[in-house]
């Protein structure tokens, strides 16, 4: 069964819908703000998002509002698939890793100051599943719903979870997507590792120190329904080398990267851009340099959008998903290859690779196909392949 991405929302740092995320791609400017208020003792940038639309108050949360945002966007298309199936037909499959935290630090550094919780407090809000309940009654939607959690591959495992549903008939459409939002936890977790660059993120340099944290949701959806962008691969495996660290030599995410290539029935000469999970921290950087070179021609076009972004956590999947998106369907006019923004200063441990400079056109080619990696902790990896749909 061949599925489509008839509609796709997105926020992030680079702005708010398709439209001016793109024009954000296209001028290659980081979107980082200096933030001193989340670590102790330390100032970083982050990737804000920077217009957040307001809730009722028993959804609130800075999650809720981002995914909401997304939501908004292809709300007409949810709920004219809604019509035609019926809302139980309908799933809802999302992925984060931060939820609510954020409200969680506020009603707890509340509490210490006046021995009280806040009036409204809910803890359910930071629950992880609370996502899919949000979008599910903000949608009106009530076929499956659930949230993925497996770190930073979360919102790009949707895509595969969701496929599974609507093949084996347990919805005949769906909702997926992803956010994530600022938060203390997230970034003193980071540091503690000490794996959080004090500057902008430098994917890929022989200068890079670590990520970026960023924030930020997307929302498509996906159905039989014939449309512009077709998913034509996920391919998902389990290294497990380590809690934190991924396998050195990349095997993981060269699996999953020849999996969703098997499955789309492509070759790694068919894909025209990979959008590498390039986090900035050493190891990442290598093994995944070393995995996409032992498996793709070396005139591929590469590159890592979180150096314009920041890496967005539970969220990145789906929104550099949505970058993909972009490229793919020719109405949003998108003309671009989303660009590699660092130093320039090349590895010389690394295989080289061919990272997009800004202003590179899309490739002239049909058909044309793209790759998107996302890799979470403990060897969570996710491979999708995303094309123009002939």
């Amino acid at each position: 069964m061949r599925l489509f991405l008839n509609a796709c929302g997105v926020v992030c740092p680079l702005g708010s819908g398709v439209a001016a995320v793109a024009r954000g791609l296209a001028a290659a400017r980081p979107a980082f703000t200096p933030r001193a208020d989340l670590i102790p003792g330390r100032t970083v940038p982050v990737g804000m998002v920077s217009a957040v639309p307001a809730l009722p108050a028993n959804a609130e949360s800075r999650n809720n509002r981002l995914m909401a945002a997304a939501l908004e966007q292809i709300a007409p298309a949810v709920a004219a698939a809604a019509r035609r199936f019926g809302p139980h037909r309908v799933a809802v499959v999302l992925g984060t890793s931060t939820s609510g935290i954020a409200e969680g630090e506020q009603a707890l550094a509340a509490r210490r100051q006046s021995g009280a919780w806040p009036e409204g407090f809910l803890y359910s809000r930071q629950e992880t599943g609370s996502l899919a309940d949000f979008a599910a009654r903000h949608l009106g939607l009530s076929g499956p719903a659930y949230v993925i959690a497996t770190a930073c591959s979360s919102s790009a495992k949707v895509f595969a979870s969701a496929r599974r549903l609507i093949r084996l008939g347990l919805a005949d459409a769906a909702l997926v997507g992803g956010a994530d939002s600022l938060c203390r936890m997230a970034l003193n977790g980071f540091n503690a590792l000490e794996a959080l660059s004090g500057e902008a993120c430098r994917p890929f340099s022989r200068h890079r120190d670590g990520i970026t944290i960023g924030e930020g949701a997307a929302a498509f959806l996906l159905s039989p329904d014939p449309g512009a962008v077709e998913l034509l691969g996920a391919g998902e495996s389990s290294d497990a080398h380590h809690a934190t660290a991924p396998h050195p030599e990349g095997d993981g995410a060269r699996l999953s990267m020849a999996q969703a290539l098997a499955e789309a029935g492509l070759t790694p000469a068919d894909i025209a851009y990979i959008n590498l999970h390039g986090t900035a921290t050493p190891l990442n950087d290598a093994m995944e340099a070393k995995a996409v070179a032992a498996l793709f021609p070396p005139e591929t076009w590469c590159g890592s959008t979180k150096g314009l972004t920041g890496h967005m956590l539970g969220g990145t999947g789906a929104v550099e998903a949505a970058f993909l998106w972009l490229c793919l369907d020719p109405a949003t006019g998108c003309a671009t290859l989303p660009p590699h923004v660092w130093d320039g200063a090349a590895d010389p441990a690394l295989p080289p690779l061919r990272l997009v400079p800004p202003g590179t056109a899309l490739p002239a080619r049909a058909p044309l196909a793209m790759l998107s990696n996302s890799f979470g902790f403990g060897g969570s990896n996710v491979s999708l392949i995303l094309g123009r749909a002939s």
